[in-house]
This record gives C-alpha cells, sequence and structure tokens, in this order.
C-alpha cells in the first residue's frame, strides 16, 4: 500500500512539473533532475511514519508548485507574459501607495 501511494506521489510531481513548467525544457529538465535525486534519497526509508511524512511533504510540495509557481515570457522588451493557471494563487493585490507604514 505505501509503495503505491509513493509511486503515486512521484507521478503526481512529474504531472505538475511538466504542467507548470510547460514548454521550458531547462526548467524542466532541473525539476526532473531534482525529484528523482531526492526519491533516490530516500529510498531506503523503511520506517512507515517516516514515509508518511514525506508523502505529505511531497504533496504540499506539488501543491506549492502548482499554486505559487507562474511562468512569465518577454514578449517586447519590457513587457512579459505570464502564464496563470486556474490553480495559481491569486492574492488581492494592494496599491503600494496604500500600505501604511
Amino acid at each position: 500500500m505505501l509503495r503505491q501511494k509513493v509511486l503515486q506521489s512521484f507521478k503526481n510531481l512529474h504531472r505538475a512539473r511538466k504542467s507548470v513548467f510547460q514548454g521550458d525544457e531547462f526548467a524542466l529538465r532541473a525539476a526532473q533532475t531534482r525529484i528523482n535525486e531526492e526519491y533516490r534519497k530516500y529510498k531506503h526509508v523503511e520506517d512507515a511514519a517516516v514515509i508518511e511524512e514525506l508523502l505529505k511533504f511531497a504533496e504540499a510540495v506539488e501543491i506549492e508548485l502548482k499554486a505559487s509557481v507562474v511562468q512569465a515570457r518577454e514578449v517586447q522588451p519590457g513587457t512579459y507574459e505570464l502564464r496563470i493557471t486556474a490553480e495559481t494563487r491569486k492574492l488581492d493585490n494592494v496599491p503600494f501607495s496604500e500600505c501604511k507604514r
């Protein structure tokens, strides 16, 4: 059962990577390498409680990737286009002039 959860979390992270870094080959390869390294680093762990904690961490990373990372590309000098998905966390924008000191 735990093995299936670990494999599923591995696949979920790679799917998130492909979605978040779509079209950016450098970022896709870097994220792939990092995910694979992290899973390899902990493959010797056998304690179920530790594995569950690692699975929670992997899920949190997946959610954070999907919610916080946006791609920007320069379409004209000084003008950027953002790729924002439905899962991207959107916060209220407060103009700097309205911030109180």
